[in-house]
């Protein structure tokens, strides 16, 4: 059962990647917003285009692990994978305008990765 809990998790995370990195693409300016920082792109939202398919790919993978049930292999890419939402709390509270609320969807990332990927890491196979 907690395999099967895990899987889904991981497989939601991957779907909220794709959605967020596909976001990137057809409303940068919201996407930068949710994340939590202001930039102002000038009309060129190239850096938004390279997030966005990073976030995109991230998730096809997850996605596709999970399908693939490959227990351990998710569980490593959900842990080693935790070093992103830190990095972009890390960023998201390096800003002044910034509070603890902006950094919630980062730090609740770290939570399910850390947590999901242990999980996976630890249960035996059947």
């Amino acid at each position: 059962m907690t395999t099967k809990i895990s899987y889904a998790m991981a497989c939601l995370l991957g779907l909220g990647m794709i959605f967020l990195g596909t976001r990137f693409f057809f409303a940068p300016e919201a996407a930068t917003a949710g994340f939590g920082i202001h930039y102002n792109a000038g009309g060129d939202y190239s850096f938004h285009y390279i997030k966005g398919i990073r976030d995109i790919f991230s998730g096809i993978l997850l996605c596709g692990f999970v399908l693939l049930k490959q227990r351990q292999t998710v569980g490593v890419t959900l842990l080693a994978g935790t070093i992103i939402p830190v990095n972009d709390m890390l960023v998201v509270l390096s800003k002044p305008y910034n509070s603890i609320l902006q950094a919630m969807p980062h730090i609740i990332a770290i939570l399910i990765c850390a947590v999901f990927g242990l999980l996976l890491l630890i249960k035996k196979s059947k």
